[in-house]
């Protein structure tokens, strides 16, 4: 996660792009030109005389002496040197003492490089405080030119405490750093410990070639111009064939020298970053309650896709504060882990809400197929779902009620086998179910031969259509037991007759039943009525009564007998007026005709019978 987090800072870093650095640092560079030139001086000695020092890199060290002595002239406020001048010169003595010259008139203002190395396996490890030649070390300060690469690999601190974190506990002399030198010998203290403020890229600072300084005409040019004055002057490699490069959040490969210039402008300004939380503990514990928070807020949102969305939403909108905190104040906040966290949880989330909602569409699928065609099934799911969740915890509705019972019943199965009241009941039963689902409505239960449906409830096609259905669905049934009639008079099998009573009003709906079974259903007086209709049908010679609630709606549709007003049982004087019906308008009366004459003498037998046993 930490590898991730530098790398959102390195993109930091080049969304913001590249800005002026402070004026007051310029790198002399040891470039391909500087090294090139000792071709000339090689080539015509007598024209470059100047340019001696630079034949052969490593060049004498008078060279870096001379450039010395003329920056502090040219009003240098200091120079340091990012090149290890350890051991004597090549060229000899003089070579050395001529550099010591330059530095003991520099009086303080000059900064040599120093290093930690080590050598050896990870067992034996020997380390080393290497320093430049002892000739050097009386006359210049030092400055460690070590950095502390990250887990990527990049340079981001500043390397102020290297000395005290590593070189003192290794018994090694804790120099400073080599930015903390540098500012000292311009008179310039530094101030912050953190991590370095990058400006940009390679060639985000001043580049000035080193041979420009030994040239004569070159020096005499900048020297008029001020390009030193009141500068801190870098001298170190930056020609790809030294290779002296380090991986920053800017550049793949910039030149050491331009990171030193970096951490020394960022002291300067006092622009160095610092992290909200340095402890890695305690950023966690940030971390796990910051989203622990976030995500308790996001709760509020019951639809998984709303807080997958706003997790996403803060998760991104997250990363944009890092970003303004990161380049607005230098502060350093964790990045992707929260914005991670965040992400997977909206995630979660959706995926547990999908989980959740498939389980719920499942149970309300098998819920609802028990009294419903499959169709107004998908049809609730998809588009009503939520209604009929509100449904299930109790609403008045508007519906229309229909009862069915066979006809004498009790005797048939008293005098007929088990096996065979069954079977017979479930064909008649199996019939009047699909001519009531067929017209979408809801099977509410069966209570012993009888069934009870409604029609407006779980779903609703306004009253009109509510109340019509139900009346075309007692007429499939009419039809339909028509038809069974005639192939049980072909299989010698008893002749059954039902009625059917319909009512239209008020009922309460619901998820009804004890914590171990509930089921769907309507109660209420309307439910009531057209129960005591349905038991009318039989003292009426009638198959199908109907309501005058229920009429009202369906008049202009259907073709009716009035059979007067009618007391129910239970309801005391209120008496209630009653139609049977014929079918529907235009329609073939001949199944009404010949449904009403074998009712009639289906019931002229049952009371003879009744009669004969009495």
């Amino acid at each position: 996660m930490q590898r991730w987090d530098r790398q959102m800072q390195v993109s930091f870093y080049r969304w913001r792009g590249p800005i002026a650095p402070p004026s007051e640092v310029v790198i002399l560079a040891i470039d391909e030109d500087s090294l090139n030139q000792g071709n000339l001086a090689a080539k015509a000695p007598d024209r470059y005389p100047e340019l001696a020092p630079l034949y052969r890199f490593p060049w004498q060290r008078q060279a870096y002496g001379q450039a010395i002595s003329r920056l502090l002239a040219a009003g240098a406020r200091s120079v340091s040197v990012d090149i290890l001048l350890t051991s004597p010169s090549s060229y000899g003595n003089k070579d050395d003492l001529a550099l010591r010259q330059s530095l003991e008139k520099a009086g303080g203002r000059v900064v040599l490089a120093a290093a930690h190395e080590y050598s050896g396996s990870d067992g034996g490890l020997q380390h080393h405080l290497v320093k430049p030649n002892p000739l050097f070390l009386g006359s210049s300060r030092l400055g460690l030119i070590n950095f502390f690469p990250d887990v990527d690999g990049r340079i981001y601190h500043l390397a102020n405490n290297y000395g005290d974190r590593v070189l003192r506990p290794l018994g090694l002399e804790a120099l400073p750093s080599f930015a903390d030198a540098t500012l000292q010998a311009a008179q310039l203290p530094p101030t912050q410990y953190g991590e370095i403020f990058y400006y940009g890229g390679r060639n985000t600072f001043p580049y000035v070639p080193f041979w420009q300084v030994i040239d004569n005409k070159n020096w005499e040019f900048h020297r008029k111009n001020g390009t030193f004055q009141d500068k801190i002057v870098l001298i170190g490699a930056t020609a790809d064939s030294l290779q002296d490069f380090k991986r920053t959040p800017f550049s793949e490969r910039m030149p050491g020298v331009e990171v030193h210039a970096n951490a020394i402008a960022t002291l300067l300004r006092g622009l160095a970053l610092w992290p909200l939380v340095p402890d890695p503990g305690l950023r966690g514990v940030f971390v796990f309650l910051g989203v622990g928070a976030i995500a308790i807020v996001l709760l509020r949102w019951k639809n998984p896709l709303w807080q997958c969305a706003n997790a996403g939403a803060i998760a991104l909108g997250w990363i944009a504060v890092t970003y303004i905190c990161f380049h607005a104040s230098g502060m350093i906040l964790p990045i992707l882990v929260p914005a991670i966290a965040l992400t997977l949880y909206g995630i979660t989330a959706l995926a547990v809400g999908i989980l959740r909602e498939q389980l719920e569409r499942l149970r309300l699928y098998n819920t609802l197929g028990r009294y419903v065609a499959e169709p107004i099934v998908n049809e609730i799911l998809n588009r009503h779902a939520d209604d009929f969740r509100s449904l299930v915890k109790g609403r008045k509705v508007k519906a229309a009620i229909l009862f069915s019972d066979i006809r004498s019943f009790t005797t048939f199965s008293l005098t007929r086998e088990p096996e065979e009241v069954v079977e017979q009941l479930n064909v008649y039963l199996e019939a009047m179910v699909e001519a009531i689902l067929a017209e979408g409505g809801t099977l509410d239960k069966f209570i012993g031969d009888a069934v009870m449906a409604e029609f407006g409830s779980p779903i609703s096609y306004g009253e009109k259509e509510n109340t019509l259905r139900a009346v075309r669905a007692a007429l499939g049934m009419r039809k339909a037991l028509v038809q069974l009639q005639q192939e049980w008079r072909e299989q010698g099998k008893e002749i059954l007759f039902n009625g059917i009573g319909i009512h239209y009003g008020e009922v309460i709906a619901g998820d009804i039943g004890s914590s171990k079974r509930r089921e769907f259903a309507v109660i209420g007086d309307t439910v009531n009525v057209a129960s005591r209709i349905e038991g009318l049908t039989g003292k009426l010679s009638v198959d199908i009564l109907i309501s005058e609630a229920l009429y009202e709606w369906v008049r202009d549709e259907i073709e009716v007998v009035e059979m007067g007003l009618h007391s129910l049982k239970g309801r005391g004087d209120n008496k209630i007026k009653l139609y049977s019906v014929v079918g529907l308008k235009a329609g073939d009366r001949q199944l009404y005709r010949q449904m009403r004459e074998a009712l009639r003498q289906y019931l002229d037998f049952r009371q003879r019978s009744d009669r004969a046993s009495g």
